[in-house]
């Protein structure tokens, strides 16, 4: 008798506790009738090679992958998608039939498909997008701007020097300003992106000023503890379109479901509600 097997899948961090994929993978294999398990697994940085090694031999399809991984992942993988290598992070890995391990970065695309879902007229190609932050969320987000023909990033971060770092992997198309200018630069920005955790619940504030912000902007926080910050707040007081950060955790898990489980997820106003809780 063949009897088939169950398909494991998980993520893989330090720590791991806080992470909330395996309620979001969870829900979407109760909901499609799927005999799999989602689980939350915490590697320590030494280990990474060896689990990595090992999991597919006990019946795991793939994992996803949060800090401090994110990198590491990419010298030990055997296939690298185009947007992971262009990111230099990794956050959804597949062990394929020929035992070979794929690394992918699906935060772009979880971006995109967020501003896409959430508000249906944004268009990365409006005008130029200022991008606050310039670390691992904030690459994946430039690329995906860069991929969807943004004409401009105006790139400010605290530190400068990391701000500059990204211009120079990315090129042309990045502008890097100070921090303080960020205020003086409002009047030009079409889609406004918050990647760092100012605002966050437990951090310091965001202490921004969007009075000459153009009414049209999109304002989107990828934070979404809590769900509307003040940052979005103050948008959508001013009459700004505003997207929160929730759907973007939830779009970037769809590709990685759906090469492991076999079936294309939706993300809905359910799977919202059984996030928040």
């Amino acid at each position: 008798m063949n009897i088939p097997s169950i398909p494991l899948a998980g993520v893989i961090g330090h720590p791991i506790a806080h992470s909330k994929s395996p309620r979001l993978h969870g829900h979407w294999l109760k909901r499609y009738g799927i005999a799999g398990h989602y689980i939350p697994m915490e590697v320590a940085s030494n280990d990474l090679a060896h689990v990595l090694n090992v999991l597919p031999k006990a019946g795991f399809r793939g994992v996803n992958v949060t800090i401090p991984h994110k990198e590491a992942v990419l010298d030990i993988a055997d296939v690298i998608s185009d947007r992971a290598a262009l990111i230099g992070a990794a956050n959804t890995l597949t062990f394929q039939s020929d035992g070979k391990l794929h690394a992918d970065n699906t935060d772009g695309v979880g971006f995109v498909s967020n501003l896409k879902q959430n508000a249906p007229d944004w268009s990365a190609a409006a005008g130029p997008a200022m991008v606050l932050g310039a670390g691992g969320a904030a690459r994946a987000i430039v690329a995906a701007l860069l991929h969807d023909r943004v004409p401009q990033v105006i790139l400010a971060n605290r530190t400068r020097a990391r701000a500059d770092a990204l211009k120079s992997h990315f090129g042309g198309k990045i502008e890097v300003i100070d921090w303080s200018q960020a205020t003086a630069r409002m009047e030009e920005v079409a889609t406004l992106i918050n990647t760092t955790s100012l605002g966050m619940a437990g951090k310091e504030e965001l202490k921004l000023s969007i009075e000459t912000l153009p009414k049209t902007a999109l304002v989107t926080d990828i934070v979404y503890t809590p769900l509307t910050t003040n940052l979005l707040a103050s948008a959508h007081a001013k009459g700004c379109p505003v997207v929160d950060g929730l759907g973007m955790l939830l779009h970037q898990a769809v590709p990685g479901f759906e090469r492991w489980f076999g079936t294309t997820p939706e993300v809905d106003e359910e799977l919202r509600q059984v996030m928040l809780r």
